[in-house]
């Protein structure tokens, strides 16, 4: 009878469904697309499941909206925050979400593999980094990282008949595992040192129960700033990023270029800021010394590279060094610069990557830079965003990138860490090199024509801009309207960026114990 007690006395616990909405959004849409998929017919293929999974991912983005509000609250008995960090990243990996489908729409890559499998690994990955940015514990901190990283490694390698995506998938793995043991490893240390596994628990000690310079503590926080730099390409811990970039299929490419990198980040602030917010003194150095030389190390490696997304992903690794800027200095304004500068790095990227996909399609030069040659003749609708992600990129006004630019050496300066500052402007000088080239293959190569033979009176022609009907952009009109959206939205907030203020003004409100 007194089992019989206990049980009539129980309490379910408390669900707080619109806090988990968004969530339940992404991880549904990808069961639904993935039962959908098993439909036979063309039209379930090319059409209906990657509707549904732009429309789950668009429903993600309403929900994060309709949870929007200041101030921090915690679901799953604490284990997750809802709060405007956790929605601005998830929102930013939603929307990395939304241009990798449109991208992947005709790819070899999402045809091989089947858009269900496909499509629901992408969904799978992205519900992964919504955890991992909400998380509160290290536990859901490791589930989420592992969550984003397995359906990536998958990714990499589907295109099933090409060596190199194989070889990228393999790669990526094997330096993910190492990254993410390296992690864990580190946050068993931080536990073992603090003695819990909630973020307000580790912040509350460090300085209490136990020393700030407690070797155990220091040891942990070494190891898991070493875990995240691999999943985020911060030097010396980047080495996998030009040949994984290169041999995935860059639909993928894009997706782990922006919506990883966002996630790595969301996580460091969160961890860094939040958790270990008491230790700053002591990581904050060894930090900026790693911003420094991936700054140092992405922008010279990017000089000799004839490969776009070789290039693109040597840029990345420069880009992480601005990023981590933010992180380095501990305060709001580090963090609001940083969700700033995470905003515009997806509208920069996206917008380039998109101009690759439609050239490597097309050309013989796959992704090589020869492939831009005369571009601006031949497709301005393409040379123009491309055009503008580059400059933008490089740090030019009217464009987001020298906005963000601004606000991290701003934050830089405000937090003592001024030289980082100077580091940030000597690396965008360097970056011109190879940023400048891009631009001047498109706009400045001679152009050589060859006239073609003429077509027998039966053969129907259809109109040509360009080389050929297929290098036309609207021969692939969703890629062109990534391309196009995405560098209009570069110059819109590089000269009207007060939206984007404001909604980082709100950000700044999610980690109270930042001044």
């Amino acid at each position: 009878m007194s089992a019989l007690t206990v049980l009539a006395a129980a309490k379910a616990p408390h669900i707080d469904y619109k806090g988990l909405s968004p969530l339940f959004a992404v991880g549904g849409g990808s069961l639904i697309v993935l039962m959908v998929a098993l439909l036979p017919g063309r039209f379930v293929q090319r059409w209906l499941v990657p509707v549904l999974a732009v429309g789950a991912l668009g429903a993600a983005i309403g929900l994060s909206i309709w949870n929007w509000e200041t101030g921090t609250r915690t679901i799953v008995e604490g284990a997750l925050a809802v709060d405007t960090l956790a929605l601005s990243i998830s929102i930013l990996c939603y929307v990395s979400g939304i241009a990798a489908v449109l991208l992947s729409w005709r790819s070899v890559a999402m045809r091989e593999a089947g858009s269900g499998e496909y499509l629901a690994l992408l969904l799978g990955s992205i519900t992964g980094m919504a955890i991992l940015v909400s998380a509160q514990d290290l536990i859901p901190l490791f589930v989420g990282l592992e969550l984003l990283s397995i359906p990536l490694y998958v990714l990499c390698a589907s295109e099933l008949r090409r060596a190199t995506s194989l070889e990228a998938g393999l790669k990526y793995l094997v330096i993910g595992s190492v990254g993410s043991a390296t992690l864990l490893y580190g946050l068993a240390l931080i536990y073992g040192a603090t003695g819990t596994t909630e973020f307000g628990g580790i912040a509350n000690a460090i300085g209490d129960t136990v020393k700030v310079t407690d070797p155990l503590l220091l040891t942990g926080i070494a190891l898991a700033a070493t875990g995240l730099a691999f999943k985020a390409s911060v030097a010396p811990f980047h080495q996998w990023t030009p040949d994984v970039y290169q041999g995935a299929p860059t639909p993928v490419t894009t997706f782990m270029a922006v919506a990883t990198k966002a996630a790595a980040f969301g996580i460091f602030l969160r961890l860094f800021d939040e958790a270990l917010a008491t230790a700053q003194v002591q990581w904050g150095p060894a930090l900026a010394a790693l911003a420094t030389i991936t700054i140092v190390v992405g922008n010279v490696g990017a000089i000799g590279q004839n490969s776009m997304k070789r290039m693109l992903a040597w840029s990345g690794v420069a880009q992480a060094g601005y990023i981590l800027a933010g992180v380095v200095v501990g305060t709001q304004l580090g963090m609001k610069a940083t969700v700033f500068y995470l905003m515009g790095y997806l509208l920069m990227n996206v917008a380039a990557f998109a101009v690759v996909i439609a050239r490597e399609r097309v050309s013989e030069h796959g992704d090589g830079i020869r492939s831009l040659e005369n571009l601006g003749a031949a497709s301005p609708l393409l040379a123009v965003p491309m055009t503008v992600a580059m400059l933008s990129l490089a740090g030019f006004p009217a464009t987001i990138g020298f906005i963000g630019k601004f606000y991290l050496i701003e934050a830089t300066v405000d937090g003592n860490y001024s030289w980082l500052g100077v580091i940030i402007v000597v690396g965008s000088m360097i970056s011109l090199v190879y940023y400048l080239r891009v631009v001047a293959v498109m706009w400045m190569t001679p152009f050589r024509i060859r006239m073609p033979e003429l077509p027998s009176r039966r053969t129907r022609v259809r109109p040509v801009s360009g080389w050929s009907p297929e290098a036309d952009a609207r021969a692939q009109p969703e890629v062109a309207l990534v391309a196009v959206l995405t560098g209009a939205a570069v110059v819109f907030f590089g000269i009207i960026p007060a939206p984007l203020f404001h909604i980082v003004h709100d950000v700044g409100t999610s980690l109270s114990s930042l001044l």
